[in-house]
């Protein structure tokens, strides 16, 4: 054997011992590391609730991004820029994280924040520092969704790093759809494209708010007409009462949402 042949071999002897040293099999069920969701979406249709109900969850910023939160009693912040929302994040990581669960209200106005952000990083390649439009959706053949798309996913990643529990709030957008030569309404969140699909696809619960009477119901109950769903379990296919009218008094009912 070589002096080649010989390095060859114990490169990899030595790939081999730390493939060993870095990885255990599982050979049983790992138990579960989570309860309650990290991320949350939840929509509605207008006026049914959703910041009167974040109002209620104990321990919960609700970053105000569409002027919402005016009549609502509150632990509560307004950003109206993607800079008012950075400085608001850094002074939250500055504080130690204060906040156990922090509200973005709505990522449908988050959505059109983060345009400046996509115009900039594609302004920013070769190919896109002559770009004279001021919106990256102006882009031919739908290019500039994916920079859209991934400046939205830039800033929420970033968002996440805020508190142990983040929730999206966001607004409903109907649709008709074909079912089976019947014209119905389906429900789903009012974000573009892909990044309504990555969204949902990525949160661990997504629930879809509505009234009945004096209560205010949130459903995990996926169905092909509303987009709603959840992995924890003790959400998974249910359908709960998130706040109703006691005697003039609101009250939350988060202890079935967060275990």
């Amino acid at each position: 054997m070589n002096k080649s042949q010989r390095n060859n071999l114990n490169n990899r002897r030595k790939v081999k011992e730390e493939v060993n040293t870095m990885v255990d099999l599982p050979f049983g069920k790992v138990e579960a590391s989570r309860v309650n969701p990290k991320r949350l979406v939840i929509y509605s249709k207008p006026k049914t609730g959703k910041t009167t109900s974040f109002a209620g969850l104990e321990g919960n910023l609700i970053i105000d991004l569409e002027n919402g939160s005016d009549y609502v009693n509150a632990t509560k912040i307004k950003a109206s820029s993607l800079a008012e929302l950075r400085e608001i994040g850094d002074k939250i990581k500055a504080s130690g994280k204060p906040y156990k669960y922090v509200t973005i209200d709505t990522v449908t106005a988050l959505e059109d924040m983060v345009k400046p952000l996509a115009l900039k990083n594609y302004m920013e390649t070769p190919i896109g520092k002559n770009f004279k439009e001021n919106d990256v959706l102006k882009l031919p053949n739908g290019a500039g969704y994916m920079w859209l798309r991934e400046a939205f996913f830039q800033v929420l990643n970033y968002i996440d790093t805020f508190a142990e529990h983040i929730i999206l709030s966001g607004h409903i957008k109907d649709k008709q759809v074909d079912d089976k030569g019947e014209m119905v309404m389906a429900a789903n969140i009012d974000l573009t494209g892909k990044i309504k699909s990555l969204i949902c696809a990525n949160a661990d619960a997504i629930g879809y708010m509505f009234r009945k009477d004096n209560k205010t119901i949130l459903s995990f109950i996926s169905s092909d007409e509303i987009t709603c769903g959840a992995r924890p379990a003790h959400l998974r296919n249910k359908e709960i009462i998130l706040a109703e009218e006691v005697n003039g008094e609101i009250i939350t009912n988060w202890e079935e949402i967060y275990k």
